[in-house]
């Protein structure tokens, strides 16, 4: 069984940087990223990276077949490393909140960067403008998955992270423990 890619590879409008593309999605969190379609059924990328979560993360292989695949791996990633994050302690939902936020802002390494943990599937922005833009995006995704994941992280109590999603910490994503 083949894994899953994201339904945005054949959206020709979505703007690239390096070869990733920036693609729209609902947002609480004030940034950079394109506003969505006013519709109620609009799945972005994000919800699409939390859904596919667990099928994604349990290929050894993954065929990249667009700049929205990139994205996805990427969100994936983050996934993961929110998931290790609280799998070490397991705070509640009030400390897990702010951690999690931490991790979202916190510097983290792009595409074409020393500490960027896929570089050879991933181009460098053309420039530095490019760069930036690419680093608000990525902090503004970062930052509205780990609003999406608190809730579901704490669906069954407020005092510890759901064990469900806590076992993914044990697993590792295509044979190794990366971080973004």
């Amino acid at each position: 069984m083949p894994a899953y890619h994201s339904v945005y590879n054949e959206d020709t409008t979505a703007k690239q940087i390096g070869n990733t593309s920036i693609l729209p999605f609902k947002s609480q969190y004030r940034g950079v990223a394109p506003l969505p379609p006013n519709s109620e059924d609009y799945v972005d990328i994000i919800t699409e990276s939390i859904l596919l979560f667990r099928a994604n993360s349990l290929f050894r292989n993954f065929e990249i077949k667009g700049g929205a695949d990139r994205l996805l791996i990427y969100l994936i990633l983050f996934i993961s490393d929110c998931i290790a994050k609280l799998s070490k302690t397991e705070p509640n939902v009030n400390e897990a909140s702010k951690q999690l936020h931490t991790l979202a802002v916190d510097s983290f390494a792009l595409p074409g960067e020393a500490g960027f943990p896929l570089n050879s599937l991933y181009a460098p922005a053309g420039s530095r403008m490019d760069g930036d833009y690419l680093r608000s995006y990525l902090t503004q995704a970062r930052v509205e998955t780990v609003n999406r994941l608190i809730p579901i992280f704490y669906s069954e109590s407020q005092d510890k992270p759901s064990k469900w999603w806590m076992a993914f910490n044990k697993r590792k994503f295509m044979g190794k423990s990366l971080t973004v």
